[in-house]
């Protein structure tokens, strides 16, 4: 009779995923993740594999479940400018109400790891690919409503909205000042006019 595990493998993951955006890679211990998750060592390595794998496994969820399935809701709740000032604020409000600011999981990984690993490289890339064209179709749809500068090259300020955003995130960790931030999410959107 095969073994069966006795603990909830996607909970696992999200917990290992938590673990991971609080503390970042080097500094999670396999310990860590065995008190967080509450599985024990054998069976993370188990059912996840080497804290590599864990990792890779947590930020591809983070990524589905995070990012991904932010800007959809946000897409198809706002209209296009207001779905831009959003995707700021869903990243800003945490350290503006004073909380702990854990900044966002890839863009902690495109700082700590991506210049060494190449797969978590591809990841973040693929990411910020995704962000890249979520604000260019909102430029774009934002144009045809007029809300958005006909002069502006959705591709090219895209990536500026990028910029910013990515700027924004790491302010939220480094410098969680609610003036700061504020100018930052205000100087975006001033240049989508």
């Amino acid at each position: 009779m095969p073994w069966e595990k006795q603990f909830d493998v996607d909970d696992g993951l999200e917990k290992a995923m938590q673990v991971f955006w609080e503390r970042g890679y080097d500094a999670t211990s396999i310990q860590d993740l065995v008190k967080r998750t509450g599985i024990n060592r054998g069976s993370l390595y188990a059912t996840y594999g080497d804290k590599r794998a864990l990792f890779l496994a947590a930020l591809r969820r983070y990524d589905e479940t995070i990012r991904r399935q932010t800007l959809a809701d946000i897409e198809e709740q706002l209209a296009p400018r207001e779905a831009i000032r959003r995707v700021f604020e869903v990243f800003a409000e945490p350290a503006m109400d004073g909380r702990p600011g854990r900044g966002c999981l890839l863009v902690n990984c495109a700082l700590e790891l991506a210049p060494h690993d190449k797969e978590v490289s591809e990841l973040v890339a693929n990411s910020q690919r995704q962000i890249e064209a979520f604000f260019a179709r909102m430029i774009a749809a934002g144009q045809v409503q007029g809300e958005i500068s006909a002069d502006l090259d959705p591709t090219n300020a895209a990536r500026g909205l990028l910029a910013s955003l990515q700027g924004l995130i790491v302010f939220t960790r480094s410098r969680p000042e609610a003036a700061l931030l504020t100018s930052v999410i205000e100087d975006a959107l001033r240049r989508l006019s």
